[in-house]
Parts: C-alpha cells; sequence; structure tokens
C-alpha cells in the first residue's frame, strides 16, 4: 500500500517512519517533507502544497493512496479531512468543526465549560482595557494565549501586571501574532506538573498512545520563552495509573461523548495538554487535534504496534483498548537554530549526521538538501532521539548524538528529562 503523510517537521518524520516498519506498506510519501524524509528508506517526499487541497486529492487518486495521514493542524483547521472524505479517500484526522478544538482556544475554552471538563477560569477579549481590567481584578500570575493557531508560542505566562499588559498590547495592537491574537484568552495560571496525554480516536473508541512530557521553555530549568518544544520523554511518570484513568474519564471521554452527541463524531488523534496538581487532578490547558512535536518522536521510538494497523482499525471504527509499547524509556533532545523562537537562521550547514549511536535517531525537522549538504532552515532543526532502559541512559545517549552533530548556531538543552530523573 501506499500513504501519504502531510508535513514537513519532526512529528511528520517520526509517523513516515513508523509507518514504513509495516511490510504491508510499499511507499510513504511525505509532502513536503524534509532531508530526513528524503533519505530514509521507501519515503519519497513530493512536492505538493497541503494548503491546495484540489492538489493533494489529485495525488491521492494518482497513486493509490490507502489513506492520508495529516501531521500538523493548520490543514486540519483548514478542512483538509472533509474535502478528503468526500470524494472517498481515507483520511486519518479530525474533521474542521472537530479541529476548532485547536484551532481556536475560545472554542475549546467553552466546549470545556459546556461539558464540564476541568480547566483554569478565563475570559475571552477583543479589545484591551477590559482585558487589562480582568488582570487588575485577578492579579497575577495569569496566563495570556493568542486565540488563534501561533505555532505554539502564542501562549504568556505572565508573573506580573507589566508582562500581562505588554503581552496584551503585543496580541490586540501590536499584531504579534497576526490573525491568531486578534482576540485573546486570558485565564488562571494553574500549579503542577504539565504532561501531554495523546490518543487516538474513532469516533466512540479510544486507544490511549504511551504517555509524554515534553519541555516548552527555551532554557533550561524550564525558564525562558515558550517554544513549540525543546525535548520531550516517554513514559512520564506523573502520570499514574490512577492519574490516567482521571484523565480517560475526565477530559477524553467528555470529549467523544459530547461530539458524538453533536453529530460531528472526532476521529483522529487527540492531544490533551494537562497540568497536574499535587491531588493528582488533571486540568487541561490546552487541546491539540494532531500528535504533540516533540513527543511524536520518543512515543513513536516505543510504540512496538503497527502504527498502519492502528490507523486502519480507527479508519474502520474498531480501534483496540490498548496497543504494544517497548518497556524501555524514550527521550528526545532537539537541537535548534540560531535565534529560534524569536527568529530563525537558516542554510548553516549540518555536520556529523553520519554519526551512528546504539538506540539513538536522528528526526529532522526544519532542514534542506543544498547540493550534497544537509542545511538547516529554521526553527527547530532535529530532535535526537534515544532508547534506553532507564530515563537517565535514554538522557545520556541523546545528549551524546547532539554533541556528534554541529550547525553554526546549534542550541539545545541538556536538562530533557529532569523532572523524572529527580523523581
Amino acid at each position: 500500500m501506499n500513504i501519504l503523510v502531510l508535513g514537513t517537521g519532526g512529528r511528520e518524520h517520526a509517523l513516515a517512519w513508523a509507518c514504513v516498519k509495516d511490510s504491508k506498506v510499499n511507499t510513504v510519501f511525505v509532502a513536503k517533507g524534509n532531508a530526513g524524509t528524503a533519505h530514509e528508506d521507501k519515503l519519497q517526499n513530493v512536492d505538493l502544497d497541503m494548503a491546495n487541497h484540489t492538489a493533494v486529492i489529485e495525488f491521492c487518486q494518482a497513486n493509490d493512496i490507502a489513506f492520508v495521514l495529516v501531521g500538523p493542524e493548520a490543514p486540519l483547521v483548514a478542512g483538509i479531512v472533509d474535502d478528503l472524505r468526500r470524494v472517498g479517500i481515507k483520511a486519518w484526522g479530525p474533521t474542521q468543526y472537530c479541529a476548532q478544538l485547536e484551532g481556536s482556544k475560545a472554542f475549546a475554552k467553552d466546549f470545556m465549560k459546556q461539558v464540564g471538563i476541568p480547566t483554569a477560569f478565563y475570559e475571552v477579549f477583543t479589545e484591551i482595557t477590559p482585558a487589562k481590567d480582568f488582570v487588575r481584578s485577578k492579579g497575577t500570575p495569569i496566563v495570556i494565549k493568542a486565540d488563534g493557531l501561533a505555532a505554539g508560542k502564542g501562549v504568556i505566562v505572565a508573573m506580573n501586571e507589566e508582562e500581562a499588559f505588554s503581552a496584551i498590547d503585543d496580541m490586540l495592537s501590536g499584531n504579534k501574532f497576526g490573525d491568531a491574537g486578534s482576540r485573546v484568552v486570558i485565564e488562571e495560571f494553574l500549579a503542577g506538573e504539565e504532561a501531554s496525554f495523546i490518543c487516538m480516536i474513532d469516533g466512540d473508541n479510544i486507544l490511549p498512545m504511551a504517555t509524554s512530557q515534553d519541555h516548552k521553555r527555551i532554557f533550561e530549568g524550564d525558564t525562558g520563552a515558550n517554544t513549540g518544544g525543546m525535548g520531550a520523554y516517554s513514559p512520564a511518570p506523573v502520570v499514574t495509573q490512577q492519574v490516567h484513568d482521571k484523565v480517560i474519564d475526565r477530559v477524553i471521554r467528555p470529549v467523544v461523548d459530547a461530539m458524538k452527541a453533536n453529530g460531528t463524531p472526532y476521529t483522529g488523534f487527540l492531544y490533551a495538554g494537562l497540568m497536574i496538581n499535587d491531588a493528582g487532578d488533571p486540568y487541561v490547558i490546552e487541546f491539540n487535534c494532531r500528535f504533540g512535536d516533540p513527543e511524536t518522536q520518543p512515543i513513536m521510538m516505543r510504540l512496538e504496534s503497527s502504527l498502519v494497523d492502528l490507523i486502519e482499525a480507527g479508519l474502520a471504527g474498531q480501534l483496540p483498548s490498548e496497543a504494544k509499547w517497548s518497556d524501555k524509556v524514550a527521550l528526545g533532545v532537539v537541537l535548534a537554530s540560531r535565534g529560534y523562537p524569536e527568529s530563525s537562521s537558516k542554510g548553516d550547514v549540518i555536520t556529523g549526521l553520519d554519526e551512528t549511536f546504539d538506540g539513538v535517531k536522528v528526526f529532522h525537522a526544519g532542514t534542506k538538501q543544498a547540493g550534497d549538504d544537509i542545511v538547516t532552515d529554521g526553527g527547530r532543526v532535529l530532535c535526537v532521539t534515544a532508547l534506553a532502559d532507564s530515563i537517565k541512559d535514554a538522557q545520556s545517549k541523546a545528549l551524546q548524538g547532539c554533541q556528534a552533530i554541529d550547525f553554526d548556531g546549534k542550541q539545545f538543552r541538556r536538562d530533557i528529562g529532569w523532572r523524572a530523573i529527580a523523581r
């Protein structure tokens, strides 16, 4: 069979890599892919604009595509799944309506309030003065979020009024996040430990993926600006069996049941970004309607079931309740370009990619081929991911890989997994 994966990042490299492990697969086409997917066995990059739904449909029809696996959020929010299904092409992902859970933070918060899913108190604003008045009334720390898609960076945790007001000004008048910030959600700052809880859903059945935890901040010790993610590991010890059961009962199942009752069944991946308090109670920080990046990389390293079989079962409405996972720990460290997340250096030659380490896989993200060289293409460049018997060993192996790879302006965190190690 042939599969089409839409996207260019590390998540898409990892998903495509997992798909070709299945012997049924002939070719996984990746649109547009990166330098890593260009060199992977049985993967083939295609110069296809995923925003051009007609072109995607025509490619699927011409290349006997069994199903389309949608990686990033933008095409989901734009309704790519609806358009593919309309012409009889199978696609794994939520519909445009369901993708509003990620596409609009205001929609997501209103949905959670209506369904009774635990989350922070909030208000939605389009005007600066009432937004600042709300901050004054609630106090700080407080969280300011751009309503729309902002590539994982439209969230400001303001520790004082000055930071909160600056974020409000940036979003509502400074246009820092474009249309995504024309409306802001201001919400309670939740204390606790974060975790990523990702599931596959077929409209009714829920298949939890392995638990994970990512590191959003640019600098070690979880300091500095928010990013799309500087590294992740799986499993996440904070998600005990008791916490796991609470998340299914209080968060995931209510989403599935409410969407089904609404006549808009949820299919695809659902990612609940959680804050777990000291009592082990989960609160939803945000929903994503696709696999997380960089969580995908360590989770796919641990997956022993066939991802293709799971997706085909999901498309048939027959998802199993469990998948098979390695008992080992996987940890991925992101190598980012100079200036990230505020800016991005491009065109820097990457060396050391030929180095191999047992149990280490390098997933590409912001890379491209330039003649005989592989160069940076901005943002998060690579995710060096290791599989080992312990979190400490996985961290050590991943960092060994990070040291072997070099490019001008390389930046990465050496403390990914620190919470699990501290335990």
